[in-house]
């Protein structure tokens, strides 16, 4: 809207405005209507004086002495004259410059401005935008999603309910459009028949409308939707989603399978064909002071590691630096592989290194290799961190404390059940207990409700709930009451992540993190596995400034910072294969990586060039 008789037309289409154009019209009528009167009156009076002016002159003075400027050329010698004059006076200060300028902005300045602000947010995608990603929902999770789909290159737009909520976003720097959810003309200007794919975030009953209503406009749009309750799913199914998810169940699975109890000891966090990539803390294992050198862990499990979180930080793994018990190694393997880890590790004491560890000779190099495939659903991988205990203390049969007993924690609490692993639930809402022999009722600040719970001799605590302010206080409490205690924590804004880490989370898991990888998954099947943000892996074929290279001779680790878990080749895929094979042309390599280094190895090793014959 360039031209302002096309922004007066657009402004007029609206019944509010033609609404308040009648009634400042009326109003003007009004005030035109006394200024006349006034202007009658002034000829009376001045004929009683025995003057005569023109009408002209009547109109004048009027708007002089109504407006305060009386100039005081024309004055009344009778006290009539010089009363009326001060009503006169009056209703001006009332009219002029009181009521007309209120009744200007309110009726007219104010609903332009605010048509003006509508014009500005789009409601219309280019016809040419394709391979794009709708996304209704506008608390931080779906934002979050946003950024991260930005961060991978992915065009995507915001569907917003009002025009001031989409022009906020849009100045943060977010793609959004304005239109009703439930309204398929507004799904047809979003281009849906182009999409890639529509991802509705909002409530049950609300996701419900937007996927039929998208169902409507474009019959073939892949449709993922998030489901709060269980009874949902179906019904969203019916609705016409294509890929339901609890995420708050995946969430509080993610958070059991990486707590330390029982005999597990690796907590998987992708697939990848027949790569399994999971993460093992260092915790209570005897690999705490231990280097990767010294561990022998590839000679006698087969798994490689393939990279470290420190305190939120993915770093690749330094064979000879000492391993923390803060530290999470992330593993590459088959399943078989990780089970082995499972046994070789599950039986180490504290101090001591049974199993070899500490003197098993040099090690197998843990650089590049591991294992991939196309992705499967994951759904599992948010953002990791560890920070805080130290102890090496020696896992126990007490329960696991769950602090929450909302979604996520009574998700956790169910996969404990699963795997036989004895658990407490401690819950402040008496309306929320449902078992009462795994469930305490009270505050999980209370150090008697804690006690009564067993956090004296728990070997780790889950904090649930979904207040990331409570979640900060009962992370420092619990770190603080059991300095060796493994404490996984869940973060609901991506932004308070690091503040969780040093709070004393040894691992924080991000409802926001998980949602945009299983987006992300969902949008590259069989070609990137977000595993966590800004940790990938990835396939690339073996072009010619590889081929005819070992592993162990390219360099990829040291030049990108990708590590190869797999090569896929005649023989099928091989599961970080053996550092002195040789590349062949048209081979597949597939890694891990981060986002940066993933970038640095395309650049270096673009998937365009062309391959040999064999």
């Amino acid at each position: 809207m360039k031209f302002l008789p096309s922004q007066i037309a657009f402004f007029m289409q609206s019944r509010s405005a033609q609404r308040n154009m009648r009634f400042l019209f009326r109003f003007v009528l009004l005030l035109v209507a006394v200024i006349t009167l006034y202007s009658v009156l002034f000829h009376v009076i001045m004929d009683y004086e025995g003057r005569d002016y023109s009408w002209a002159t009547g109109f004048y003075w009027t708007l002089t002495v109504m407006s305060t400027l009386g100039f005081g050329d024309i004055t009344f010698l009778s006290d009539t004259g010089k009363l009326f004059t001060l009503v006169v006076l009056l209703s001006g200060i009332i009219f002029l410059l009181v009521m007309l300028p209120f009744t200007f902005i309110q009726f007219f300045y104010a609903p332009w401005l605010e048509a003006q602000t509508r014009l500005r947010a789009p409601r219309e995608l280019p016809a040419e935008t394709r391979d794009h990603v709708i996304i209704v929902g506008g608390d931080a999770t779906a934002l979050g999603l946003g950024r991260d789909l930005a961060q991978y290159a992915h065009p995507y737009v915001l569907l917003c309910a009002d025009a001031q909520t989409a022009l906020d976003l849009q100045d943060q720097g977010f793609s959004v459009a304005v239109g009703d959810y439930d309204d398929p003309e507004t799904y047809r200007r979003l281009r849906v028949e182009q999409a890639a794919m529509l991802v509705a975030l909002d409530g049950d009953v609300r996701n419900t409308n937007v996927a039929f209503t998208a169902r409507e406009a474009s019959p073939g749009i892949p449709v993922v939707c998030g489901a709060d309750q269980d009874e949902a799913v179906d019904i969203l199914t019916m609705a016409g989603g294509t890929h339901v998810f609890r995420f708050s169940n995946m969430l509080g699975q993610g958070l059991a399978r990486r707590t330390l109890a029982g005999n597990m000891r690796t907590g998987v966090v992708g697939r990848f064909d027949d790569l399994v990539v999971a993460e093992a803390p260092v915790m209570r294992t005897g690999l705490v002071g231990h280097s990767l050198r010294d561990s022998d862990l590839r000679k006698v499990t087969g798994v490689n590691v393939v990279g470290v979180w420190e305190r939120g930080r993915f770093q690749l793994p330094r064979p000879g630096a000492p391993l923390e018990a803060s530290t999470v190694l992330v593993l590459a393997g088959t399943r078989q592989q990780m089970d082995a880890f499972d046994r070789y590790i599950g039986g180490r004491g504290v101090n001591g290194t049974p199993g070899g560890v500490g003197g098993a000779g040099p090690a197998g190099p843990t650089g590049e290799t591991g294992p991939a495939g196309p992705a499967g659903k994951t759904g599992e991988a948010g953002r990791h961190g560890r920070a805080g205990g130290t102890s090496t203390a020696p896992a126990s049969d007490a329960p696991v404390l769950i602090l929450g007993g909302g979604r996520v924690g009574l998700a956790a609490a169910r996969q404990f059940a699963e795997t036989g692993i004895d658990y407490r639930i401690v819950e402040k809402n008496p309306r929320l207990v449902h078992d009462d022999t795994h469930t305490i009722t009270g505050s999980a600040a209370d150090l008697d409700v804690l006690e009564r719970a067993g956090i004296r001799e728990a070997p780790a605590v889950l904090v649930t709930t979904h207040d990331d302010d409570l979640n900060i206080y009962l992370t420092i409490y619990c770190r603080r009451l059991r300095p060796d205690i493994q404490i996984i924590t869940r973060a609901t804004l991506d932004r308070n992540i690091g503040i969780l880490h040093k709070a004393g989370a040894d691992l924080v898991m991000s409802h926001g993190s998980l949602v945009s990888n299983t987006v992300i998954n969902l949008l590259n099947p069989g070609k990137v596995l977000m595993l966590s943000e800004g940790l990938n892996i990835f396939r690339a074929p073996v072009g010619l400034g590889l081929a005819g290279r070992t592993l162990k001779d390219s360099g990829i680790r040291d030049e990108t910072g990708c590590s190869v878990v797999a090569l896929r080749g005649p023989g099928g895929l091989s599961v970080n294969p053996d550092p002195a094979l040789l590349l062949r042309s048209c081979d597949e390599l597939i890694l891990i990586g981060d986002s940066e280094a993933e970038r640095r190895f395309l650049e270096r090793y673009p998937d365009n060039e062309e391959c040999e014959e064999a």
